[in-house]
């Protein structure tokens, strides 16, 4: 949004763009594409799909105690932080706040507002996707307060990342979201100091507009307007279109009235304002406790935006993710093996383990099935890992700081990720219309 459109992208069947672009064939002869050539797209799909219906099927009640036991230790962080931000500034508060923030949304918020519990949860009025932290400001704040609104998270993450994953129109495919970065005529150690800025500062410098955007996006879609031609769409909308005042979807004073303003205000300074009080009581310096909550709160805003950008920024980045040219139907064979081909696992296995990277470590399985529970995710891991290997597919589960290194030399262009042979990608197109085809009826078997 920050610059105007100087080529057109290629068409898609989810393609906002004009279809000029063209894009690599990707190489068929390089090694790491040689199980191609012996891949059964039709097996495989059919043992992914009946996978997720047995997953499906195995939810129930447990699923629902798992994501109470996730929220009460989400809330004993929002507790430990409380009540320990007003003595003095130190790592308990900071550590706590932040741990806090970063469960909230993404174990909490995301599997919810992705339907994970819509059929199993027995209070409907809150654990629905529908109804979880949308329709109310209340609800934002009772259910998940951040940066972000979370109806347009909702868009640009439950809908646009996840069905058009690693194509051009996925608003977090990084590389095409750091081209700038990328492309910068300037030394490397420079590139990696503007790294690390974005890596503290991201949720409410890119995150939380580039999803307002997408909402703008959406209403203007369902209204049939058209975006002007000199507007890329697929292009981020970052804090500095907004200052610069170059963003055509909103205004500066939209954003910080509607989206930003209310978490800053509320959460970084009303929230200590009972710690006035508590000063009173206890006869120490005025202002002494609050002014430590609030440089916890504002620690705590770094060290999670930190977590969070190590957990979900390196899901699907890295030399060895496969991007991908037109969009593909949801749960064709086409939509599960992109899953697999252009998201990251890391390490798994136990609840605390889990916790600690937001549940973001089952990425290709949550990306077969965006709306199974956290519970759902760790009995698949092992079973999909296992299709995969019998099939050949490549399946990457590296430790996620590994993962942090491998991201960070896509944003800086050192490496870029790996474009899917064009030859199969049309093929296997091809196949999932024969099979969507047989199953409507529209042909024989």
């Amino acid at each position: 949004m920050c610059r105007k459109k100087s080529v057109s992208r290629a068409s898609s069947p989810s393609s906002t763009a004009k279809p000029t672009m063209t894009f690599p064939e990707g190489d068929l002869g390089a090694p790491e594409n040689a199980w191609l050539k012996k891949f059964d797209l039709e097996k495989f799909t059919e043992e992914i799909a009946q996978l997720g219906k047995t997953l499906e099927k195995n939810q129930g009640p447990a699923d629902v105690a798992h994501l109470n036991k996730i929220v009460m230790w989400s809330n004993l962080c929002a507790l430990v932080g409380i009540l320990t931000m007003g003595f003095g500034v130190s790592l308990i508060p900071i550590v706590a706040l932040s741990t806090w923030t970063f469960s909230r949304w993404t174990m909490i918020a995301h599997h919810t507002c992705h339907g994970g519990y819509d059929k199993i949860h027995p209070n409907k009025g809150r654990w629905n996707r529908f109804k979880f932290a949308v329709g109310t400001f209340w609800n934002r704040l009772a259910d998940w307060f951040d940066w972000m609104m979370p109806e347009a998270w909702n868009i640009e993450h439950n809908n646009r990342h996840h069905y058009c994953l690693s194509e051009l129109d996925d608003p977090d495919l990084v590389e095409n979201n750091l081209k700038a970065i990328r492309e910068l005529e300037i030394n490397l150690f420079a590139k990696y100091v503007i790294v690390f800025i974005n890596m503290m500062t991201w949720k409410w410098a890119y995150y939380a507009p580039n999803t307002y955007k997408e909402l703008k996006l959406a209403g203007m879609r369902k209204r049939g307007e058209k975006i002007p031609d000199h507007i890329d769409p697929t292009d981020a909308l970052t804090i500095r279109c907004l200052l610069s005042g170059s963003s055509y979807f909103y205004s500066l004073w939209e954003f910080v009235s509607v989206v930003a303003g209310p978490y800053l205000l509320i959460h970084f300074f009303l929230m200590p304002l009972p710690l006035l009080a508590v000063e009173t009581y206890l006869g120490v310096a005025k202002y002494s406790m609050y002014t430590s909550a609030v440089q916890n709160l504002f620690l705590a805003e770094i060290f999670t935006n930190i977590h969070a950008f190590v957990a979900i920024v390196t899901n699907h980045a890295g030399d060895d993710m496969y991007r991908f040219r037109r969009g593909c139907k949801p749960y064709s064979g086409s939509f599960y093996l992109r899953q697999v081909l252009a998201s990251v696992d890391f390490d798994y296995g136990t609840d605390f383990i889990d916790f600690l990277h937001g549940w973001l470590n089952y990425q290709v399985e949550h990306h077969l099935w965006p709306s199974l529970s956290m519970l759902s995710y760790q009995r698949a891991a092992p079973l999909v890992k296992e299709i995969c290997k019998r099939h050949g597919v490549p399946y990457v589960q590296e430790n996620v700081f590994w993962r942090v290194h491998k991201t960070c030399e896509i944003m800086v262009g050192t490496t870029s990720m790996r474009w899917f042979p064009l030859k199969y990608e049309e093929e296997f197109l091809k196949i999932d219309k024969k099979l969507d085809d047989i199953k409507k009826g529209r042909v024989k078997a």
